[in-house]
This record gives structure tokens, C-alpha cells and sequence, in this order.
């Protein structure tokens, strides 16, 4: 391969395929080098915020993206749609990877529950720290990755044992939280409660500096600043980038995240995003880690039967460029290295 990413750039490497997946090695395997391929290849890319049930889906692996967060949704849905992926990959036919939330858990009369896009089955309401703990437990049962919590300060909020016995219920099983937060002191409540990432850049106020500080140290923030005016640079994207901008010097993960199915979005790896992301201060590494979020240090697509990413034109070393050529990637199997060099 011409260039070849794993927690950093290698530059020119060997890749080795076997069992659908594809290895960067340090010296060629006994039988030798089956050929040459002038292109980068990556770990398969992922939003780390889409919606699966509002949008196209099969339209997100042609687009570039191999692997999803989907962090709001039905659950049966969601759970049999992971089993569908997981059945395609195990059989040798790659297909878009899905982790998901399962339902927003929030308030009674919470957010989203009064949004006509909600589906009822993709909410569940909690009045109490035993609601807490059984939704907690629910959304396990389903197969979550992560659990989802919604903080929405312009409608009834949870109040903090409740967030706090989310938490709490989640780590016990050993499943991260996440959270919507949406309204002034909604960041805070969140890092109060002890949740490991937000699921958007907060864009309702200007965060206080120790506060982006501590977040930095323990959370990671999935980046969605496009929804905000979709390329028109609006005054909640000034504030989201500024908050995200500090957030990335202070140390934190950054993770690429685009909201999929909040408007006018494209399916597939969005370029205003990542264009935001490098506005936000984020160099190259930072930019590639946020989409590339690689299992394992040296390989590249390390799940067999999963997809990869490659790229067939040389990586720019401009960072505007960086962020229009990764807009290219191409989300393939691992297996079709080989055809390319055969």
C-alpha cells in the first residue's frame, strides 16, 4: 500500500489479508508480495451519531461510512438490524457495522418525546431511580453498546439521582453513557451525573474553561457541529466550535459525528464536518482518529468480514485538503485488496 493509517500514519506498508482481515506487517509473509496497490488504506470509517430509523441506511456504506452509533432509536429494530449486519459480515458478505443505544432515556414528558419524529417504542420515560435501573436494564437486554441519555433543559429534566442511577446502572453492566445535553447548566448536569461522552458538542452557552477542562480528562465529545446552519456558519456553530476548540486543546477525544437524520445532511462522510472539525483546531491525527477509531494499533480492519477504508489518491498534506480527500474513502472489504492487486 502507498500509505496506510493505524493510530497514525506508516507510509508505504505491507497489509496482509487473512480471515477478512487486513494487517499492516513489518516483513512480507513467506510466499512473498502479491502485488502493489497506490492507495491509503484506514480503518473502516464511523459516524458516531446517526439515526438509522430516519434515514437511508443503504445508502451509508456507498457513501464511505463502514461502521455506525446510532444513539436513538427503537430497539427491537435497532437490535435485529445489528444481528442482520453481524450475520452478513460472519458469512463473508461485508455490510455496514451497527452499535447502537437503543431508546433515549429521559423525563416524563421529556425530550424527545414531544418531537413528531420520535417514535414512541424509541423512548422511554423514567420517573424514578427504579425506572432508571429497569430502562437501564432493558436497553442491556437488547443488546446495547451504549446507553443513551437525554438532558434537555427546555423541557421536564431528570433530576440528578435519577441521571446519576442511569450511570451508575450502566457502568455496573459495563456500557458507557452518553448524553444530549441541550440548554444552559445541561453540560454540567452531565458531568455531574458521571456520563463518559455527550452526543454533541454542547451549543447552548459557552462553557466556563474548568469545566471544558475536567470534561477533557474523562469524557469524549462526539463533534455533530453541522447541524448547525448545514454549512451556513450560525451563531450556535460559533459557540459549539469554540466550546469543541477548547475542548480538543484540553486534551479531550474528539469523535466524528454527524447527527444523521437531524436535516439536510448527506449519507455518507460529510466534508462540512470534518471542514468544522479542522476550523475547531483539530490537526491531522486528531482529524483521521476521529473517524478512523482503529481496534487495534496495527490493524486496520481488525473484525473479519468487516469493512475497511481506502482511499485511491495521494493524501494531501494541506489540512483543508486532509478533510476533502477523506470525504473519498471508500468503505470495501478487506478482501478486495486482493483483487485490486491481483
Amino acid at each position: 500500500m502507498a500509505d496506510a493509517w493505524a493510530d497514525g500514519w506508516r507510509g508505504p506498508s505491507l497489509v496482509q489479508v487473512a480471515g477478512g482481515v487486513a494487517s499492516i506487517v513489518e516483513t512480507a509473509p513467506p510466499g512473498g508480495v502479491d502485488g502493489t496497490l497506490d492507495a491509503a488504506i484506514l480503518p473502516g470509517f464511523t459516524d458516531s451519531h446517526v439515526h438509522l430509523g430516519l434515514i437511508d441506511a443503504d445508502a451509508l456504506v456507498p457513501g464511505g461510512i463502514a461502521r455506525v452509533l446510532d444513539l436513538g432509536g427503537d430497539p427491537t429494530a435497532l437490535s435485529a438490524r445489528a444481528a442482520r449486519s453481524a450475520g452478513e459480515n460472519a458469512s463473508g458478505d461485508p455490510a455496514l457495522e451497527v452499535e447502537y443505544a437503543g431508546a433515549f432515556l429521559t423525563a416524563t414528558g421529556g425530550y424527545p418525546s414531544t418531537r413528531s419524529w420520535a417514535d414512541p417504542a424509541a423512548v422511554r420515560e423514567l420517573a424514578s431511580v427504579e425506572d432508571a435501573i429497569a430502562a437501564v436494564g432493558e436497553m442491556h437486554g437488547f443488546g446495547a453498546h451504549v446507553i443513551k441519555l437525554a438532558l434537555h433543559d427546555d423541557e421536564a429534566v431528570l433530576d440528578g439521582d435519577i441521571s446519576r442511577a442511569v450511570v451508575a446502572s450502566a457502568h455496573e453492566l459495563g456500557l458507557p453513557v452518553v448524553a444530549h445535553v441541550e440548554g444552559r447548566g445541561s453540560a454540567a448536569r452531565a458531568a455531574d451525573a458521571g456520563v463518559d461522552l455527550l452526543a454533541h458538542t454542547p451549543w447552548s452557552e459557552r462553557l466556563p474553561d474548568a469545566l471544558v477542562d475536567a470534561m477533557a480528562t474523562r469524557m469524549r465529545w462526539v463533534s455533530t457541529l453541522d447541524i448547525h446552519g448545514w454549512g451556513e456558519r450560525t451563531d450556535d456553530f460559533e459557540v459549539a466550535r469554540d466550546n469543541l476548540a477548547r475542548f480538543h486543546r484540553a486534551g479531550g477525544e474528539v469523535l466524528y459525528g454527524t447527527d444523521l437524520g437531524n436535516g439536510p445532511l448527506p449519507t455518507g462522510i460529510n466534508e462540512r464536518e470534518l471542514l468544522a472539525l479542522v476550523d475547531a483546531g483539530l490537526g491531522a491525527d486528531a482529524l483521521v482518529g476521529s473517524l478512523a477509531r482503529p481496534r487495534s494499533g496495527t490493524r486496520p480492519g481488525a473484525r473479519p468480514g468487516g469493512l475497511i477504508s481506502i482511499i485511491p489518491t495521494p493524501r494531501p498534506r494541506e489540512l483543508g485538503g486532509l478533510a476533502a480527500w477523506l470525504a473519498t474513502a471508500q468503505a470495501v472489504p478487506a478482501t478486495e485488496i486482493q483483487e485490486m492487486t491481483s
